[in-house]
């Protein structure tokens, strides 16, 4: 049961969600000894909303900038932990909880201990890493460039064999001289140097080109595609490249080159010419590596080590961080008595915790040995508390509603009190249809039964806003199922489940055709549509009928709810003039007109008549004196009607014109030193008003015309809204209609029309078609349409007759909702 009372409440029994829970705000004064464990105890309890009495301050001029800082470079600590197990693919454990718990100190320590650990393991593993890739990739280089000297050198020998074996006779005169030379002085042959590495293949045909620019053509550039993707030395990507060796003469050249090597990120690496050498340094290679290799995995097995140390206790890390900058933050808030030996706080709090605030306070003076207990006091305000609504795990998603649209006013009616029945009713309404219902069902006793796992669990948006609204789904499945009985609806197919229906056919000729040759031959059907009318040629009309007056019945029924709900408000804050200048008049309007409607629905239904009720309302209006005619209900309706016609016209005037007048009279009497000459609720009730309406730093400011400005949009709002408001409750039956003209389409032309076709193919096409059309458009679509209709005449047509919703939420410092929160 709720445990508040204030306000001067006692209209009507204490229910639990019906009005917030009373707060109250409270002082406490803190020793500097015992302020931390104060602090943590309090963030233990979570009812408390410490309020900021440092707002002037900036965050480095409070006096815990430190240690919040401090908790920063640990958070940043954690954060490197947390990004090195993600390279590493090691998951943090559940919480692991020591045998003593640990303290910020140690913790500290620990963490400077583990990210030295990790960084010397990290920089000696780059290291090693980044040679292990540079010998990779000098042995693919070896092995390119390695095939293309030696295919070059020997076709170099079978040419300089032949040219010899040419130049053994007699000089030809047709042989260039030069070649001669050449090969009686080897001396005088020119020798070139060369560089070799590899290059991006994406680079490789600039590489080329700038080449042959800079060394005007004077070099021979020979490349290699290389079969696969090579790690790249510095940034460990894999990278496609090409293996080249480079021909030049003179110093002048190399440096160039080496310059657009470097610039085109070509690695060098050094080649010997000799075949011999060659073979040395392949050997000479692959053995380092294979010793790099497996240095290298003894370093990340040590790695992998360290992270599993620090993962067995990585959440417990971090939420005892969370809370020890959440202390401080805390602990910022307060503001330092002038002996600096005290802090002060102040925050809100519910009334009913006020033992439970004041132990825990006493349980930090004792475990901190401090010689002066904390002082409590409560603290006489003006301000408007926070709103508290304690709701457990069914009732949440269903406040959450409301609160979308608005936190509510301190300690006003709470729709949600209501919405977790109206809420779903209003849904099914629109979606009655008892094997969709089923379907529904299924799905939200999934998210219920697995809840446990699944909050454990990261999931996506879609499911995750499913998985919150688990219950609203469940309960707007139960009543989907019921109204769903009542329209007889089961895939739009109706069953006789609770007995033969009431009608038969006076003759053959009637048979699935009419409805008119259908005679009563046994009670009628007990409960819900009789399934005769499903198919026949009335069944449209019938039904258009039905759930038109329906809808109308539960809407005017709803709104006269929320204007009742607006009386509960004004008594519990003993505000009269609310009562009888808003609440009567507006009661008494929207029933002479559409209360009346409602009234002459329920007649008609009772007595079986053919009046027409629209030509009644029109004329209603348009002619009060004329004569009814056929279209009389009930004896005396001429005169009911001009007399509720009265009443509208004179309620309209009566809600604009006397509660401004009022409150002028009484905002006079204030200023002029003059006692009320009012009846006592009237006093209460403006001065409640004004207490709970106004602002209390501008209690001197009272403008007339804005008040009757006021007062007069208030008054058009509700006059034009009654009409409109309710023909928006007509969306009931629109969006019945829809679900139910759109079942029976797939029913009929997809299934029914695949199952005539006696060929298995087809049947199984149109049963997925049905399948993916029954899923895809009216569980998903139609039920996200009925969601949002539903939600709008929660909103707008229900909760504008008496919600304010102009409060805030209160937010109490509690680890249990600090450590839930995402970095």
């Amino acid at each position: 049961m709720s445990r508040g009372g204030g306000g001067g409440g006692g209209c009507c029994p204490p229910m639990d969600l019906m009005r917030s829970e009373a707060m109250q705000l409270v002082q406490v004064i803190i020793p500097a000894e015992s302020a931390r464990l104060v602090v943590s105890n309090l963030g233990d309890l979570g009812l408390v909303q410490f309020k900021d009495l440092n707002g002037d301050k900036s965050p480095f001029q409070r006096a815990y900038a430190a240690q919040i800082k401090r908790c920063g470079e640990m958070a940043r600590k954690l954060r490197f932990f947390k990004e090195q197990m993600l390279k590493a693919a090691i998951l943090t454990g559940a919480t692991q909880f020591s045998g003593s718990p640990l303290e910020i100190d140690d913790l500290e320590i620990k963490l400077e201990e583990f990210e030295a650990d990790l960084i010397e393991v990290n920089r000696n593993n780059g290291k090693l890493q980044r040679t292990y890739n540079e010998l990779v990739e000098y042995n693919v280089l070896l092995k390119t460039i390695g095939d293309f000297f030696y295919s070059a050198q020997r076709s170099a020998t079978r040419q300089q064999r032949e040219m010899v074996a040419d130049q053994s006779g007699d000089s030809s005169l047709e042989s260039p001289l030069l070649e001669q030379e050449m090969v009686i002085d080897p001396s005088k042959q020119v020798k070139l140097g060369s560089l070799s590495g590899l290059v991006p293949k994406q680079k490789s045909m600039a590489f080329e080109r700038i080449l042959f620019r800079a060394t005007r053509g004077n070099m021979l550039l020979r490349q290699e595609s290389v079969d696969e993707p090579v790690t790249h030395p510095q940034s460990g990507e894999k990278v496609v490249k090409n293996s080249f060796v480079i021909f030049y003469s003179g110093e002048r050249a190399k440096s160039k080159i080496v310059k657009i090597c470097d610039s085109f990120g070509a690695n060098r690496y050094p080649f010997p010419e000799d075949l011999a050498k060659q073979t040395q340094t392949i050997q000479e290679v692959s053995g380092k590596i294979s010793e790099l290799k497996a240095t290298i995995e003894i370093g990340l097995a040590h790695r992998d080590s360290i992270l599993k140390n620090i993962a067995y206790e990585f959440e417990q890390w971090s939420n005892l961080l969370k809370k020890e900058k959440a202390i401080y933050h805390t602990l910022n808030m307060f503001s330092l008595d002038v002996t600096k030996k005290c802090f002060v706080a102040e925050g809100w709090s519910p009334v009913f915790a006020t033992d439970q605030v004041q132990d825990a306070l006493h349980r930090a003076t004792t475990d901190s040995n401090s010689q002066v207990g904390s002082i409590f006091q409560v603290l006489n305000t003006q301000e408007s508390p926070p709103t508290y609504f304690q709701t457990n795990k069914f009732t949440s998603s269903f406040q959450d509603i409301v609160d979308a649209y608005g936190i509510a006013k301190y300690q006003e009616a709470n729709p949600g009190l209501f919405t977790i029945v109206t809420f779903p009713f209003l849904f099914a309404v629109m979606f009655g249809d008892w094997g969709h219902g089923i379907c529904l069902l299924l799905s939200a006793l999934y998210l219920v039964i697995r809840e446990k796992k699944l909050a454990s669990q990261k999931l996506d948006d879609i499911v995750e806003i499913m998985f919150g609204g688990r219950y609203v789904i469940l309960m707007m499945s139960l009543f989907s199922i019921y109204t769903g009985l009542i329209y007889n609806e089961f895939f739009s197919v109706p069953f006789e489940l609770f007995g033969k229906s009431a009608y038969a056919c006076r003759d053959p000729s009637c048979v699935d055709a009419t409805s008119e040759g259908l005679i009563k031959v046994r009670q009628t059907y007990p409960f819900g549509v009789d399934p005769v009318w499903h198919g026949s040629r009335s069944e449209l009309p019938f039904l258009n009928s039905l759930k038109m007056k329906m809808s109308i019945l539960i809407g005017v029924s709803q709104m006269n709810l929320g204007i009742v709900m607006s009386f509960f408000n004004a008594k519990y804050f003993k505000n009269s003039v609310n009562v009888w200048y808003q609440f009567v008049p507006q009661l008494i309007f929207l029933n002479s007109l559409f209360g009346y409607l409602s009234l002459l629905i329920i007649i008609k239904w009772c007595t079986g008549s053919k009046a027409d009720l629209y030509h009644v309302m029109i004329y209603m209006f348009l002619g009060p004196t004329d004569d009814i005619g056929e279209n009389q209900l009930f004896p005396g309706q001429k005169i009911v009607q001009i007399v509720l016609l009265l009443l509208a016209l004179v309620s309209v005037p009566w809600m604009l014109i006397p509660k401004p007048l009022f409150l002028k009279k009484q905002h006079e009497q204030r200023h002029q030193g003059q006692q009320y000459t009012m009846i006592q609720a009237t006093t209460e009730s403006v001065t409640g008003l004004q207490r709970h309406h106004e602002n209390p730093h501008h209690h001197d400011e009272f403008e007339f015309s804005e008040v009757f400005v006021h007062q007069l949009i208030h008054t058009i709002e509700f006059v034009l809204g009654a009409v409109s408001n309710t023909a928006s409750y007509l969306r009931l039956w629109a969006l019945s209609l829809a679900h139910s003209e759109l079942s029976s389409v797939f029913y009929d032309k997809v299934l029914l029309l695949a199952w005539g076709y006696n060929n298995i193919t087809i049947l199984v096409v149109g049963v997925i078609v049905f399948l993916f059309a029954t899923i895809g458009v009216l569980l998903s679509m139609e039920t996200l349409s009925a969601f949002l209709h539903a939600l709008r005449l929660h909103w707008v047509e229900f909760q504008n007759k008496f919600y304010e919703g102009d409060g805030y939420k209160f937010a109490p410092f509690a680890f249990a909702s600090i450590i839930e929160e995402e970095d």
